[in-house]
């Protein structure tokens, strides 16, 4: 049991208590706004210990525990932290953050407030070519007059999207029916309420670098923000998920015939991961491929 003679005092990071309210830029126009937050690393430690009983602090120093439970995915002490966020972001991003369940949301109502005339136009080096690889991701640098006629076309119809919008509003249209003409590049707002271990899974797939590049920037503020509260959680994260590398069966299989020699090509055709499609040709993707690209990324990884 807790020690109930203990005072009870609200844990607090002088560090974090200085950039609560302030504003961190991401897009043109967006913004991350750590509002509040409860509890840091002591209070994962203190919530775990809750459940080891007494006498476990000369077993297993706060670091060791708290890289133990990550690495066994006890995720209950990390619940017990939690973060409230402020964020201004475009709507096409928004719909990305609101595939997360686990967080609580209070947006920004187009029904009772006039949406501000503010929208996105991504910098000419983030309009690429349809990826052939990755259907929902983009690829290779288009010529510079592609993307200056994109810009110039989004920049035209949101400008003419609002003034319709506006003149919408002064017809006495209803508000909840005019922002319908508005376009996913004008801005929304929300606060976003979410316990660190499913912002930290949030943060394992918006970080990755298969991830839209626009959520991967909010994503990066708020990993800061997190950082500065529970440092040694993040450190943990950041070891054993980030810069961990998953395999299944049929990977470890691969493997251990590559560690006992055969080729990689020989290796994915022992454990059942194809390589070459039926005509003969590469696959560009798969498992097979994938598994190359984890042995890749292990060749890759830095020692220090």
């Amino acid at each position: 049991m807790a020690d109930e003679s203990l005072p009870m005092r609200r844990p607090n990071v002088p560090q974090a208590d200085a950039v609560i309210g302030v504003k961190r830029p991401v897009l043109l126009h967006g913004y991350v706004v750590l509002v509040d937050y409860m509890g840091d690393d002591a209070a994962i430690v203190q919530a775990a210990r809750v459940s080891y009983g007494t006498g476990t602090k000369s077993v297993r120093d706060d670091r060791g525990l708290i890289r133990y439970l990550m690495r066994h995915r006890h995720t209950t002490p990390f619940e017990m932290v939690e973060f409230k966020f402020l964020i201004r972001l475009p709507i096409y991003v928004a719909r990305q953050f609101v595939r997360h369940r686990t967080a609580n949301i209070n947006e920004y109502s187009a029904r009772y407030s006039i949406v501000p005339d503010e929208f996105d136009v991504p910098p000419p080096d983030e309009i690429r070519r349809q990826s052939t690889r990755n259907r929902q991701g983009r690829d290779e640098p288009l010529p510079g007059d592609v993307t200056d006629r994109f810009r110039a076309d989004l920049e035209r119809v949101s400008h003419d999207a609002y003034q319709a919008y506006t003149s919408a509003l002064e017809a006495g249209i209803a508000r909840e029916t005019a922002r319908l003409i508005l376009p996913l590049a004008y801005y929304t707002e929300w606060y976003w309420k979410i316990d660190l271990w499913n912002l930290l899974h949030f943060l394992s797939l918006r970080l990755d670098p298969h991830a839209q590049e626009e959520i991967r920037l909010y994503a990066a503020e708020m990993a800061a923000i997190v950082r500065t509260i529970c440092p040694v959680a993040y450190e943990a994260f950041d070891d054993y998920v980030l810069g961990g590398v998953r395999l299944s069966r049929l990977e470890q299989i691969a493997l251990r015939e590559l560690l006992n020699g055969a080729t990689p090509s020989a290796a994915c055709a022992t454990a059942g991961l194809p390589l070459t499609r039926d005509d003969g040709k590469p696959m560009t993707a798969g498992e097979g491929v994938e598994f190359l690209a984890k042995l890749e990324r292990l060749r890759t990884t830095p020692t220090a």
